[in-house]
């Protein structure tokens, strides 16, 4: 009989307490699935990579958890203050302690939302260069064409000068023909072999025209446009096109000698 007052006690004294942690927790959860749903279709519009959106939808359904499991815990007699202040004097310790991991997830987030390059682009900075590979919340991903990757910390990123070249780049090739060549069959040459490359963009336009005049010949300039992913098999192959074309148009391609004779005093 004592056991089922004492019971009927705790219920009466803390039924109503526990009856609004409870309430408290459900509404936190219910806002936190609203904030994430939200946050998550804004950033899908964004077409941001899978990833990062899921990342940051779930700190967010956490700090809201959180904050709903303090608020829960006041209901329990919980001073909510020194709590916070201990949580803040916490963070603010290991925010000293991961300094440089906490500035690279800021300038990640910074990159995410301002989206100064995309996967798939080829970037220049800090001396490296290559394809965007990967965006993370702490570092970026460049590929080379050799296949080996260069992986730079956001916050090396965020506030340098930042060269985008977008998905396509423009090749420069160059070849050189005597200076008695016939210029209107070898503009003619080059240009078809350009135009029937496929993986020569159309938009732009290629260039084609001379691009230096020296003492052993003309340098003929070739700038087409390529995909990024097509640039070292397009280079290989236009040259190689160029060979069978000067070949079958009997363009000749021997440069200008110049002799020099030693003369014994």
């Amino acid at each position: 009989m004592a056991v089922k007052d004492i019971v009927l006690d705790l219920a009466i004294r803390y039924g109503f307490q526990v009856l609004g942690a409870l309430v408290i927790l459900a509404a936190g959860a219910i806002v936190a699935r609203w904030i994430g749903q939200f946050v998550d279709g804004r950033l899908r519009k964004q077409a941001m990579e899978p990833p990062m959106r899921l990342l940051i939808v779930r700190v967010l359904k956490v700090i809201v958890m959180l904050f709903a499991a303090v608020v829960a815990l006041d209901k329990f007699g919980f001073q909510i203050a020194p709590l916070v202040a201990g949580i803040g004097v916490a963070g603010l310790g290991v925010g000293f302690a991961l300094q440089g991991v906490l500035s690279n997830l800021v300038a990640g987030l910074t990159i995410i939302f301002t989206k100064p390059y995309r996967v798939g682009e080829y970037i220049e900075l800090l001396n490296v260069h290559g394809d965007v590979a990967k965006i993370e919340l702490f570092s970026t991903t460049l590929l080379h064409p050799d296949r080996s990757r260069v992986v730079v910390p956001n916050r090396r990123i965020v506030g340098e000068v930042l060269h985008n070249y977008g998905v396509m780049r423009q090749l420069r090739l160059t070849v050189a023909v005597p200076h008695d060549a016939d210029l209107a069959k070898v503009l003619a040459a080059v240009r078809d072999v350009v135009d029937r490359n496929a993986r020569v963009l159309k938009d732009p336009a290629p260039v084609v025209g001379v691009s230096q005049i020296t003492e052993s010949g003309i340098r003929i300039g070739i700038e087409p446009w390529v995909r990024v992913v097509d640039v070292g098999t397009a280079d290989a192959e236009i040259y190689s096109a160029l060979v069978h074309e000067f070949r079958a148009s009997r363009i000749d391609l021997k440069q200008w000698r110049q002799e020099v004779r030693l003369v014994n005093a």
